[in-house]
């Protein structure tokens, strides 16, 4: 699934919100400052970049090569960053690491056997973090009329065998149920408040309108889509409050 993302990777590395300073804090405390880290999924160095100044070394994975060509450039003069494309299907082929960093990757999964790999690959005392949403359904202000034109546009979603889209179990659930099934959940919150043109540049970040799936309809999509949001909203600006749950999984 290297399509997914097609001409995303400079809006998702503008638009997406990071994790924040303090999840990458603990993040860093829990893998410790000589480890190797897998960044499963790492799209353009969201995690592996801030991470890299904390740990001894970043294995940043990723199917899409522009989502890595975006993390390389980003991460200009870091050394020890490790660039690789490949997919949760070829862990085996994989360089050796000691912890795994998934951030919002892990619901395109197939996700047991995702978890029964890494039973094998981990050492002893080996973490399986998860970063993401909670539980919670996200509250966009924006979302009613954004999906509104995605509807328009016969955006619809995209899903993967195992993953949460399919089968409906959380992450914590699926955890529950594997070798890693000691879960630590902690949460942190943030607000950030979004204009016009990040709103529509996140739009252009996710799988389901990604530039390559919109192909020669993307001006019009980007125009429709700011056209609506103005209608519902003519001050341009909006208020997103973040919730960013990092699950820390360990074998018992």
């Amino acid at each position: 699934m290297d399509d997914l993302f097609g001409g995303a990777a400079p809006y998702y590395a503008k638009h997406r919100a990071d994790h924040g300073a303090a999840a990458i804090d603990l993040l860093a405390s829990v893998f410790g400052a000589e480890a190797t880290v897998l960044d499963l999924g790492c799209g353009p160095g969201t995690l592996a970049i801030p991470l890299s100044a904390r740990v001894k070394r970043v294995l940043a994975v990723d199917p899409a090569p522009d989502m890595l060509a975006e993390g390389e450039r980003l991460a200009a003069g870091r050394t020890n960053i490790q660039w690789l494309r490949g997919d949760s299907g070829h862990l085996r082929d994989l360089p050796v690491f000691d912890h795994v960093v998934m951030g919002r990757s892990f619901h395109w999964m197939d996700r047991e056997a995702v978890l029964a790999d890494l039973d094998d690959l981990l050492p002893p005392g080996g973490v399986v973090a998860l970063v993401g949403p909670t539980r919670d359904k996200e509250n966009l202000a924006w979302e009613a009329v954004a999906a509104r034109v995605r509807r328009e546009f016969g955006m619809g979603g995209l899903s993967a065998p195992g993953s949460f889209q399919v089968s409906g179990r959380h992450h914590d659930d699926v955890l529950a149920d594997s070798p890693f099934r000691v879960v630590e959940p902690v949460l942190f919150t943030a607000r950030l408040e979004r204009d016009l043109d990040d709103v529509v540049g996140l739009q252009l970040s996710y799988s389901y309108s990604a530039p390559a799936r919109l192909g020669d309809r993307r001006e019009a999509y980007v125009r429709a889509m700011r056209e609506a949001l103005l209608a519902a909203n003519p001050s341009g600006r909006w208020v997103e409050d973040i919730k960013t749950q990092v699950l820390l999984a360990r074998r018992p």
